[in-house]
This record gives structure tokens, sequence and C-alpha cells, in this order.
């Protein structure tokens, strides 16, 4: 069976984590990934949208971080923090 990797990160770095979701892609492996809506978005479909990233966690094998440069946003760093307390391992792409 295929591995499920979700990748994190801030949509600050949309065009990496499509470089990253494209190599993994072609190497076999199941990617899920944030979704990229743009500024458009209500602060109410903004938590709603945190949340559905945190059910990918859920279904993924690992998670993998895409943090140019080392930087984690408060939202990357609540996905960490979850993705750590059920167990997921989480590497970083620096």
């Amino acid at each position: 069976m295929a591995e499920i990797v979700c990748i994190c990160g801030s949509l600050k770095f949309a065009d990496e984590m499509v470089a990253v979701n494209r190599e993994l892609s072609l190497a076999g492996v199941i990617v899920v990934a944030p979704g990229d809506f743009g500024a458009e978005l209500t602060d109410e479909q903004k938590v709603a949208l945190g949340e559905l990233h945190l059910r990918k966690i859920d279904l993924a094998d690992r998670v993998l971080v895409v943090n140019p440069g080392g930087y984690l946003g408060e939202s990357t760093r609540r996905e960490i923090a979850y993705a750590e307390a059920v167990g997921k391992p989480v590497s970083f792409t620096g």
C-alpha cells in the first residue's frame, strides 16, 4: 500500500509545496496538502479549513513540513504539535 504524506507549511511557500507534492507523487506517495483558496476567505472559513487540515494529518502516515529557511508560522506550529500528539512522525524540508 502506498505511503500517505501530509504536507504542512505556510501558504507563502505554495510554490515549494507544489514542488514537494510533485516529487512525492511521482515517487508513488499519496499526498494530502493544504488547500490554497486565496485571500477571499472569511475568518470562519479559515478556521474550518484549519480543522480540516488536522483531519488530513489523521489520515497520513507521516507529516512533511515545507519550511524554507526554517520558517514556522503559528498555524504550522499548531499542526506540528497536533501531529506529534497523535503520534505521527514529522520531518522538515528546511
